[in-house]
């Protein structure tokens, strides 16, 4: 007999526009990403994609009494560069149209999330996201007016994510910065949702610890050039300039035009440039020594047990080292696993409780849980500099241990 659960989230998909809802396969599931394929992020993609498809292969095809298949979807175009909303929404109707599909790894870009969050939950569908760090999309009181419920309009959740939010980052950087002897800064946002969220935290710590904000600026990320911005900062003289945004929205060509008008301050920036792309945007020489980024975890070299065997699994099947955020496509896939297995069933509702019912998970990140709102646990963020051409880790910023509610 068909549940009450199963068939509300069937009639969910039908009213989302399902063309003839087909019945389930009562011996297959299915996930889904849904990640920036194509464009300026598809290196940050790949590295993510590759982690979750370990995790599927070690899982040797079936989890539970189920076949497992991944599928792996593109929320970006060639003709913008990068994800859309278009595109996004086509995923996750996609997703929750298709009976087989029991969990959505992504997204990678915050903005793309408020796109896909309210649609899958319709369906109770579970959400697992390797990268987003945005507070609002979980975190009551500290987002904009509304967030998080109008990404639950159910009232239920079925969002978790394995990466730690901006709440953490972007205060520690700020406190970071105090710690180096910082004075005065100017910050420069994208205006999107991550980089001006999490620029937004750092000004507020900045001034709450005593560093003098000269000025904080959105930038419009489709300019070529910020030479005229440059003057106007290097007329302000600060000791560090810190950009919330990532590489595609013009980190590497921020530091570009930093150093072409003399500014001689530190550059600092978030998790969404840790990533080779942007060193070689921005020109390692225009980095080394004066750039640091922050990461919501830790880096690939500075993993242990689970995750240093994952590292050097990766090593040997790609011959190369992952990019940061491979192993958190990697851990958010165990997690859909896990929750596939232990709820033994191909109701959604059922996967997904199972999923945010978790505070024990011993994952190549460590050992974390999930608190009420379906954020980690973890509560480390590293940083590293530039040097030779590559990242190169400084040291841990641990905001100390969040105990998990029962």
């Amino acid at each position: 007999m068909v549940g009450w659960k199963y068939t509300s989230w069937a009639l969910a998909a039908c009213l989302l526009g399902a063309v003839g809802c087909r019945p389930a396969d009562p011996t297959l599931v299915k996930i889904v990403s849904s990640l920036p394929r194509t464009g300026s992020a598809k290196q940050q993609s790949d590295t993510l994609v590759r982690g979750i498809r370990m995790a599927i292969e070690e899982a040797e095809g079936r989890v539970g009494p189920f076949r497992l298949e991944y599928l792996d979807l593109d929320d970006s175009t060639a003709a913008a560069g990068q994800w859309t909303s278009e595109a996004e929404a086509a995923n996750a109707r996609r997703a929750l149209q298709d009976p087989d599909v029991v969990a959505y790894i992504g997204t990678f870009n915050s903005g793309a999330a408020k796109v896909s969050m309210p649609i899958l939950n319709l369906g109770d569908l579970l959400m697992v996201s390797p990268a987003n760090t945005a507070v609002g999309l979980t975190k009551p009181g500290l987002g904009a007016p509304g967030e998080p419920g109008v990404y639950r309009p159910t009232g239920r959740l079925n969002y978790v994510r394995v990466v730690p939010a901006d709440d953490l980052q972007g205060p520690l950087s700020a406190d970071w910065a105090k710690n180096r002897g910082i004075k005065r800064v100017s910050i420069l946002d994208d205006n999107e949702v991550y980089g001006k969220g999490i620029a937004d935290l750092f000004d507020e710590r900045c001034r709450e610890i005593g560093i003098e904000v000269l000025g904080h600026d959105s930038i419009d990320a489709k300019a070529q050039e910020f030479k005229s911005l440059m003057a106007s900062i290097k007329a302000a003289n600060p000791d560090l300039v810190y950009f919330g945004g990532t590489t595609q929205s013009k980190g590497g060509q921020l530091a570009k035009d930093m150093v072409s008008a003399g500014i001689t301050a530190l550059f600092m920036v978030p998790d969404g440039c840790r990533e080779q792309v942007f060193i070689d945007s921005a020109g390692a020489a225009n980095l080394e020594g004066r750039c640091f980024v922050t990461f919501g975890g830790l880096p690939p070299e500075k993993l242990t047990g689970k995750g240093s065997e994952f590292v050097e699994r990766y090593r040997r099947k790609y011959g190369e080292l992952p990019e940061a955020y491979a192993v958190y496509g990697y851990e958010a896939a165990c997690v859909a696993l896990r929750a596939i297995r232990e709820a033994g069933t191909k109701d959604r509702r059922a996967i997904t409780d199972k999923a945010l019912a978790i505070r024990d998970f011993d994952g190549a990140l460590g050992r974390w849980g999930f608190d009420s709102n379906g954020d980690t646990s973890m509560r480390t963020l590293t940083v590293s500099g530039v040097k030779d051409g590559a990242f190169r880790f400084e040291e841990i910023l641990d905001a100390g241990d969040e105990v998990v509610a029962p």
